[in-house]
């Protein structure tokens, strides 16, 4: 009986876990927004009533001061080094901390404010802290900048590459209470 139990309990904790959907938009019906995933996969998202859209806008370093809640996607370069390849504006109510991410092979994601910029050799060093630690992540001319202002439900045509994340329903259904999608040529980070 207890197995049991781990096992339903753990179905239903992975049913509510985020689903992240990164991909081309092929058409929105109405709630319905199909997206055509970096995969190949199908995958129909339903939006909530109140489903806030973004639009992703080209920034740089300049626009991200002390204080700014940031993601930063990152790699580990020579000596270990973290090495960001994209810095995003965050809302508040993402999580804050450092983990593995799946945008790219082998990411780190940190989620954190930034404390301070330091011009170092190769390119301006970021410290970003988030609850349980600090982060010090390279920046360089290779980096890419993104902040997001606010779309509406035009902004979802297809063609248009969107990231999101999406939870279960009480129907099973993916459904998503924000997305980001592209505009003008800039998508939002995958």
């Amino acid at each position: 009986l207890a197995v049991f139990a781990l096992v339903v309990f753990t179905g239903l904790a992975f049913a509510q876990a985020p689903q992240r959907v990164r991909g081309t938009i092929t058409a929105l019906q109405g709630d319905v927004l199909s997206v055509k995933s970096r995969d190949g996969r199908d995958i129909q998202l339903h939006l909530a009533p109140d489903t806030q859209v973004v639009t992703a806008k080209a920034a740089t370093l300049a626009d991200f001061k002390p204080g700014s809640y940031v993601g930063v996607t990152s790699v580990k370069g020579p000596g270990g080094r973290l090495v960001a390849r994209r810095v995003h504006a965050l809302g508040p109510q993402v999580p804050s901390g450092h983990m593995p991410w799946d945008s790219i092979p082998d990411s780190l994601m940190t989620n954190a404010n930034v404390t301070g910029t330091a011009q170092v050799g190769g390119g301006n060093e970021l410290t970003l802290k988030y609850k349980d630690g600090e982060q010090k992540i390279l920046v360089t001319p290779q980096t890419e900048y993104f902040t997001f202002v606010p779309g509406s439900r035009a902004d979802l045509r297809p063609g248009e590459t969107i990231f999101t994340g999406a939870r279960a329903a009480s129907d099973g259904k993916p459904t998503t209470q924000r997305v980001a999608v592209s505009k003008d040529g800039v998508k939002p980070p995958q």
